[in-house]
């Protein structure tokens, strides 16, 4: 009995030893392809945001067919970029704290830093100034645009950091992710950092795209959106065109933010674009950005993260003679409002890289690193605003659902740029008591507005319970910003309901009045299906 043991012991252990698992399998590169890649990942960011900047949101629920005039010298632009800039105050943060700094610290610093951000990011701001700190500063609770492209934009430096370790980079992005994104906000950046992790070792690209899917959980809409473009690209191998086509008519008005516009900032549909631009390009850096910007929406972010995979794939060595002496002449020029610069990032990068490897059972020394092979594994699914879909928008202005009570005046914006007037866009009053209720049938409903340096606080009654109290200032970064979100609420049973402001006539102390603006109303419902069943042309 005890010889029988021992001898299936040993078989076993032969058995098992010839299995690949992830606690023997390792992958080895050199610290000088290593860094060739992370250089090449970070240009290619570089080149593909200035490649498309031009053209961003000039094509809107349609592709973009005017001429793209791009030179190589043209990459000194992303210096100014947002594609960019914020990650690397997160690599500040990591540089500061350590990698295991809390989320609130990593929201703090970009919350603080001098540069301008919009949609989800500036979000994810106020909120830090209002105390609403992660996971909540991007749960949709208090982030209309949790399911926007904002950490699907700056999420590549978990990418770059993370070489063949794809659980790795889920790790870092659940705590970066969920400042300002949930859900499909959340699985675009979780995606991108997967495509890269997956590039180091690995040069075809359906293939990536495939593995980089596993990373994020099948059920998800942004999981959907990419698996249709796989389809679409075996129907339509050799026309982007018509296969963008059938994804618009399929995907483009499914949105939060910005509903009932052409402009689309939701992550997965841009991310459907990335991957467009990846398939259709074949590994050739000019045919990627091109389809990726022609795609249109946000046609700089896209393509910047299509031709950040094929810098990983091909190392900053192996992209145009032309495109390389570009990005190594601002080498050492400081993105704005950080201290880095496209030389230090690449070091740096590159330590936190070798130390993840040795962190994660693998091992790093001056002529190769070691690292230990880990298999995806999927996010929980989160699902920001369920079958919630836009209804309609209804002008503070109008007669429809809204009641007002006081001394509201009529504010005139002035384009700080053009010194256009708009009259009319917003009512406001800073007197307390004053009241301004919106009625409406529906799930759930927007309240719009202004955030300004003179703006003060109202308390929020929904069917007359008192909600939270909301600040209308905002005067960060040299920045205010028109028709925001001021309160939102969604998930309500279907029915009658209202949302009733009260001026309170209190402000912060940077506020210099106490002004409440309200622009308009959006209102949603929920539908029983959203492109369930739905059949492209050819399936039908």
């Amino acid at each position: 009995m005890k010889r029988t043991s021992f001898i299936t012991l040993l078989l076993m252990a032969i058995i098992g030893g010839g299995c690949k698992n992830n606690s023997t399998e390792y992958r080895t590169i050199s610290p000088e392809v290593l860094k060739d890649k992370i250089a090449g990942g970070w240009a290619g960011k570089m080149i593909g945001v200035t490649y498309g900047a031009p053209t961003e949101f000039r094509a809107q629920g349609k592709t973009y067919e005017d001429s793209i005039k791009w030179v190589p010298s043209d990459v000194k632009g992303s210096i100014w970029q947002d594609d960019i800039y914020v990650q690397l105050t997160f690599l500040m943060t990591m540089d500061q704290y350590g990698m295991d700094a809390p989320a609130k610290k990593y929201q703090e610093l970009f919350a603080k830093a001098g540069y301008q951000l919009w949609h989800a990011n500036v979000q994810a701001r106020k909120n830090y100034f209002d105390s609403i700190f992660p996971p909540q500063s991007g749960h949709p609770d208090y982030n209309l645009h949790a399911d926007d492209i904002d950490f699907q934009i700056e999420a590549d430096y978990i990418g770059f950091m993370c070489p063949g370790m794809p659980q790795t980079a889920n790790k870092i992005a659940d705590k970066t992710g969920h400042i300002m994104n949930y859900g499909d906000g959340v699985y675009g950046g979780v995606f991108v950092a997967a495509l890269y992790a997956e590039a180091y070792f690995e040069n075809d690209i359906p293939k990536i795209i495939e593995k980089a899917l596993l990373s994020i959980p099948s059920e998800s809409d942004y999981s959907k959106i990419v698996n249709d473009v796989i389809l679409l690209h075996k129907h339509y191998p050799t026309d982007w065109r018509a296969a963008w086509a059938e994804l618009e008519a399929k995907w483009g008005k499914v949105q939060i933010c910005e509903a009932g516009s052409t402009f689309n900032i939701d992550a997965k549909l841009n991310g459907a674009y990335i991957v467009m631009g990846l398939l259709y390009g074949e590994g050739d850096p000019v045919k990627t950005m091109e389809v990726s910007t022609r795609c249109g929406q946000d046609s700089d972010c896209n393509p910047s993260n299509a031709m950040a995979v094929l810098g990983v794939i091909k190392g900053l060595s192996g992209l145009p003679a032309e495109y390389q002496s570009a990005v190594n002449a601002i080498g050492d020029s400081l993105f704005v409002n950080t201290s880095y610069s496209f030389n230090k990032a690449v070091v740096k990068t590159l330590e936190y890289a070798e130390k993840l490897a040795v962190e994660n059972g693998g091992e790093a020394t001056d002529k190769a690193i070691k690292i230990k092979v880990q298999q995806p594994q999927p996010f929980a699914l989160e699902v920001a605003f369920p079958k919630l879909v836009f209804d309609k928008k209804i002008n503070v202005f109008a007669s429809e659902g809204w009641e007002i009570k006081g001394t509201w005046n009529s504010y005139t914006q002035v384009n700080s740029w053009s010194k256009q007037e708009t009259k009319n866009q917003a009512k406001y009053s800073g007197k307390a008591g004053d009241e301004a209720t919106f009625t409406f049938e529906g799930t759930g409903a927007s309240i719009v507005g202004n955030w300004l340096k003179d703006g003060g606080k109202a308390d929020v009654f929904v069917d007359g319970k008192f909600n939270r109290t909301i600040d209308c200032y905002f005067n960060f970064a040299n920045q205010e910003h028109h028709s925001m979100n001021l309160f939102h609420i969604t998930n309500l049973p279907l029915g009658k309901h209202a949302i009733r402001f009260v001026v309170k006539g209190e402000k912060r102390p940077e506020s210099t009045n106490t002004n409440v603006y309200i622009t308009d109303a959006v209102v949603f419902k929920t539908a029983d299906k959203i492109n369930e069943g739905y059949k492209f042309s050819f399936q039908k």
